[in-house]
């Protein structure tokens, strides 16, 4: 692995467990092994890792979804059966969350790279989410009242906000029964 992918590795983990403002790359430089100029050397600044973080996991995520959402043996729950098992696997850490959940609560003082970078995350899930919820219903596979698009958003938002909450209350079950319901205002 090379050193500009495990700057960006430990940054992430750092954003997702510790926040944004709360990285630094000193503490970069420390987990990866390397002087803090070695850093600087790959990354000119703070939103540049910042910025190079988010498109990479918003890449990562994109081609996943892609992926199961053409394949034409995939049903609509699995693809929300493999929707729902990042959150569960970072309800599973003792503090990690959603990159870009993470990064929401902190829009305000990202600069202006990483806002778009997050914004596009958010969007482009529920515009997936919907799709999924589109396509499921018009194959008979989901059943539900709402439109696709409220429906998306009401799902997304449960899930990220159930993480911040499992991440307060250090409770599974609180992810597990927001999963529960889904599945059932679904069937």
């Amino acid at each position: 692995m090379d050193t500009a992918t495990k700057i960006l590795d430990v940054g992430q983990a750092l954003i997702q467990t510790r926040g944004y403002t709360a990285m630094s790359f000193q503490d970069i430089a420390v987990q990866v092994g390397i002087k803090k100029p070695s850093v600087i050397h790959h990354f000119p600044g703070k939103a540049a890792v910042g910025a190079a973080i988010v498109h990479r996991y918003r890449d990562t995520f994109a081609s996943q979804l892609e992926a199961i959402e053409r394949d034409p043996h995939k049903t609509a729950w699995d693809a929300l059966e493999f929707y729902f098992s990042p959150y569960l696997h970072f309800a599973e850490t003792p503090n990690k969350v959603c990159l870009c959940g993470a990064l929401a609560a902190e829009i305000t003082v990202l600069p202006e790279e990483m806002r778009l970078e997050v914004k596009q995350f958010m969007e482009e899930h529920q515009r997936w989410l919907e799709g999924i919820l589109r396509n499921g219903r018009s194959r008979g596979e989901l059943t539900f009242n709402e439109t696709p698009v409220r429906l998306s958003r009401l799902l997304f938002n449960a899930l990220q906000g159930t993480l911040l909450v499992k991440r307060s209350t250090d409770d599974l079950s609180q992810l597990e029964d927001v999963i529960k319901v889904i599945k059932r205002m679904l069937k």
